[in-house]
């Protein structure tokens, strides 16, 4: 899918995205639990970049191959394409981090778009002045070493109990996290940008005293009205 997509993507809110997945049909894709680390990051959106952080085990994970270049970890930091969001599923496990703020930096560089992970970053402080946008349950000091296993990447993951396919489309902004089916991209994206537009006019509407009913949802007169309104704007 384009670039230009996801940027049209990133400018509808999370909101309007889950409403237009419920008349799909879908509403098993919200993420819940999880936060912008820093309140001032802007949306992040993109296609899914898949990790899976296993649960911690001695002969799959040595403390000694600390940043292995080899790891699903590594490999995902440095491959991931430019615009793309990782997505790391941990089982909502925050005894340990993802990433801390050099991988948030390096992520950055490299154009990645964001992180968003059911689990916990590390070096909070550092990846917020990074600039990389990051969507977490907390922050917390240990490295991800210290608690997961490595469990592959691009793979089918659930993230905050929601499955994440790779090439899904992922919207994060200050009130969610959503993840779309990648064959709804498109017609979630126009559609979506229709609804913000009509709800740009009922906020005026209502501003200048309208009343709800028959306004929001829309009766046959309020669609009217509302068409022309738009036809003298363009």
């Amino acid at each position: 899918m384009s670039k230009d997509l996801y940027v049209r993507l990133a400018g509808l809110s999370t909101a309007t995205v889950s409403t237009q997945l419920l008349k799909h049909g879908y509403r098993a894709v919200y993420i819940g639990g999880i936060r912008p680390l820093s309140p001032d990051q802007p949306t992040i959106a993109g296609p899914a970049y898949t990790l899976r952080c296993l649960p911690f085990r001695e002969d799959l994970c040595d403390p000694a191959k600390l940043g292995d270049t080899e790891s699903s970890q590594r490999k995902t930091i440095e491959e991931a394409p430019p615009g793309s969001v990782i997505v790391i599923e941990t089982r909502g496990d925050t005894s340990a981090g993802v990433m801390g703020d050099i991988l948030a930096t390096r992520m950055k560089v490299r154009g990645v778009a964001g992180l968003i992970t059911d689990g916990a970053a590390r070096d909070a402080a550092g990846v917020t002045a990074s600039g990389f946008p990051v969507v977490c349950a907390s922050a917390t000091a240990p490295a991800n070493i210290a608690s997961f296993s490595d469990g592959g990447r691009q793979l089918a993951i659930a993230c905050g109990g929601v499955c994440v396919v790779p090439g899904d489309a992922v919207i994060a902004d200050q009130d969610g996290t959503i993840v779309i089916p990648a064959e709804l991209v498109e017609e979630v994206v126009e559609h979506g940008q229709e609804q913000e537009a009509f709800e740009a006019w009922v906020s005026k509407e209502v501003a200048g005293g309208a009343g709800i009913v028959g306004l929001y949802p829309p009766n046959d007169d309020a669609r009217a009205r509302y068409a022309a309104w738009e036809k003298d704007q363009s």
